[in-house]
């Protein structure tokens, strides 16, 4: 169904056509429909090369579920889409790999890590916007343990409060991502991590809730995995240490609930 939008102007499909505009631009778009059956896309050799990007394409998206997974409590203060960017992130690292063939090269994070440190999730206040306190960071990536400590700060100085709510808490994430590699099998080829058990795993803390217009104490957080984690082969990894601080109000039944967007979180560093 096609929708008027002024003289010559719509947007929708009639016949074989469909008419839409790109944001920032006035002019419209007619496009046929159709295109190859997906049988073919699946089978026809002249697609081949499309069929090896799309497989490098799904590490790209399990890569970027899994840095997701890896930034805990911290994730869910982003204030846009993310995933696009990590995506992008991982095939530009899949494009690095001169040593294996279109559709069978390997994301290795672990050498481009750098490329995460200081990643902002944040398009409207990023972190160092809203929180002005430097903390202290330790991270012993052996014993698989990280310690975050903020100094005593006035919140009048060093926090700013945009929407004027009245708590906020900090909140910090220790996670791991792992390498991706392409894994042929008899029945299909795909990617997988090199350690399953790792790729996205992550722990978080955050302070209680805090008053907006207080001095606050000497914040430490401390997080340190289980024995049994630290026993496992960590070759091939990256640590991601991520900070958050989350605003919140009184809710339903008298509860401190978050505030939708009105935070902001930063991977800090990486390693």
């Amino acid at each position: 169904m096609a929708i008027s939008k002024g003289i010559l102007k719509m947007s929708g499909g009639f016949g074989t056509a469909s008419c839409y505009f790109l944001p920032g631009s006035d002019k419209m778009i007619v496009r046929a429909k159709g295109g190859p059956k997906a049988r073919r896309m699946k089978v026809g050799p002249e697609f081949e090369t499309v069929r090896k990007h799309q497989v490098e394409w799904k590490a790209c998206v399990l890569f970027s579920q899994a840095l997701k997974y890896a930034l805990g409590d911290v994730y869910p203060l982003a204030d846009y889409n993310v995933s696009p960017v990590w995506n992008g992130l991982g095939k530009n690292i899949l494009k690095t790999d001169t040593e294996h063939i279109v559709g069978e090269r390997s994301l290795l994070l672990s050498a481009y890590k750098q490329e995460l440190k200081g990643f902002s999730l944040n398009r409207n206040y990023a972190l160092n916007a809203l929180l002005g306190v430097q903390p202290a960071i330790q991270v012993d990536t052996e014993k698989m343990y990280a310690s975050v400590r903020f100094p005593t700060f006035i919140t009048s100085r060093e926090l700013l409060n945009v929407r004027k709510l009245p708590y906020f808490r900090i909140i910090v994430s220790f996670g791991i991502i792992s390498d991706y590699y392409f894994t042929p099998d008899n029945r299909h080829s795909k990617y997988s991590p090199k350690h399953d058990w790792a790729s996205g795993l992550s722990m978080s803390k955050s302070s209680e809730w805090l008053s907006t217009n207080d001095m606050i104490a000497e914040q430490l957080f401390e997080i340190q995995y289980d024995e049994k984690f630290t026993k496992q082969e960590h070759e091939s990894l990256t640590y991601l240490l991520s900070i958050g601080v989350e605003f919140g109000a009184v809710g339903f039944g008298g509860k401190i609930e978050g505030v939708k967007y009105a935070g902001a979180g930063k991977i800090i560093d990486v390693f």
